[in-house]
Order: structure tokens, then sequence, then C-alpha cells
């Protein structure tokens, strides 16, 4: 009888695993195929009138590399580092129930967004940076301590010129521009650089108690 219950066992919680990747599948896919509102898209370009229609298919695929980061990141607390891909998120989240049944489909649970002064303590948005640097490394295969290039969300905000975007810079050792240092994230000691801003003000979100993600590094050293 006792081995039977073992066996019993084992296969339940086979079943149950598998159960689980089947569904991390299904919402990953989902994430991957999801067509944005064009009513969202519509707002961002109101908001952001400069970007053309190539460059708002940059930021939506900005905003859909951050969900698939967010579903790695399993609850954990991740970074937003691009300020215009919050942009779109903003617009996404205001068409509440289309956002819902994304959160629900997409991730399991509805992902807040608050903002970053309701965070614990700042070392929580050093956290997420590092986290989000690499989660979107290992998205787009770049070895995150020794990085070639920058992510596509890492690179958004420079790429498009974005004002008071968060601008990363992949070597800030052979750059004399102001940003984060990029190639500093991957490493023990946390974000290096400055924002080369005095007014950044970072969102974050969360889901549920226990996960956020903020809009840049929340400074360095």
């Amino acid at each position: 009888m006792g081995l039977y219950l073992f066996l019993v066992s084992i296969a339940a919680l086979s079943l149950i695993y598998f159960a689980i990747k089947a569904n991390q599948a299904r919402q990953l896919k989902y994430i991957e195929q999801y067509c944005f509102h064009k009513g969202i898209r519509r707002k961002l370009s109101q908001k952001r009138p400069q970007l053309t229609e190539q460059q708002l298919d940059m930021v939506f695929q900005g905003l859909r590399d951050y969900f698939l980061i967010c579903h790695r990141a399993r609850n954990r607390m991740v970074s937003m580092p691009s300020q215009v891909v919050d942009d779109a998120w903003h617009e996404f989240i205001l068409s509440t129930r289309i956002y819902e049944r994304f959160c629900n489909k997409a991730l399991g649970r509805f992902l807040h967004h608050t903002p970053a002064e309701a965070m614990p303590a700042p070392a929580l948005a050093q956290q997420g940076i590092k986290r989000s640097w690499r989660l979107a490394c290992t998205l787009e295969q770049i070895n995150p301590k020794k990085p070639v290039r920058l992510p596509l969300i890492f690179a958004m905000d420079g790429l498009l010129n974005i004002d008071n975007g968060f601008i990363y810079q992949l070597d800030c050792k052979k750059s004399t521009a102001a940003g984060y240092c990029a190639s500093h994230i991957g490493c023990s000691s946390g974000c290096g650089g400055s924002s080369g801003s005095s007014s950044d003000a970072p969102d974050s979100c969360s889901s549920g108690d226990s996960a956020g993600c903020s809009s840049g590094c929340g400074g360095g050293d």
C-alpha cells in the first residue's frame, strides 16, 4: 500500500508539473502573438507625435519584450528601462478591460503599476534593473556580463531620441556621454554611472504584493 501511494503521488506531481509547463507555454505564445489595440497605438502617437509608424512598431515590440521579461521573472521584481515603452504601457493600462484580459491570459495575474516611491527600499530598484538586464539579454541571446550590444528595450530611448528618456551606454569607460552604464549592470556592484538628469522619476509596477517594476535604475554611483 505504501509503494502504491508513493507511485500515485509521483504521478499526480508529474501531472501538475506538466500542466504548469503547458500553461506557461500557452502564456508565452499568447504574449508573442498578441496584437495591441489600434487605439493604444493612436494614443501613444498623440503623446509622441515625432514617432514614425516604424518607430511605433519598435516601441510595441519593446512592450512585448517587457511582458515576456515579466513572465520569465515569475513574480520577482523587474525593471522598465525605457521611458517610451513605459508610455505605451500606461496607455495600455488605461484600456482597463483589454489590459485586464491580457494580464490574465499572459501572466495569470494583474500587473499593477504604482509610483517608485511606494517601493520599500531603493535597493529594490537596483535589484529590478539587474534582473531586467539579465532577462532582456537572455531574451536576445546576449551575454549579460560581456554584451556586444544593448537589448532592444535598453537601447530604445537612445535610438528614438526620447526626451527625458533613459539612455544606456554599452561601455561607459569608453564614452563621455551622460547615461546609465549598461556594461555595469551585470556586475555584482550594481548600477553604475549617472542618469544625466536630476529629475528622474521612475515608476514601478507590481503583481500582488511581491512583484514590481521600475523605470530606470534609480541612480548610481
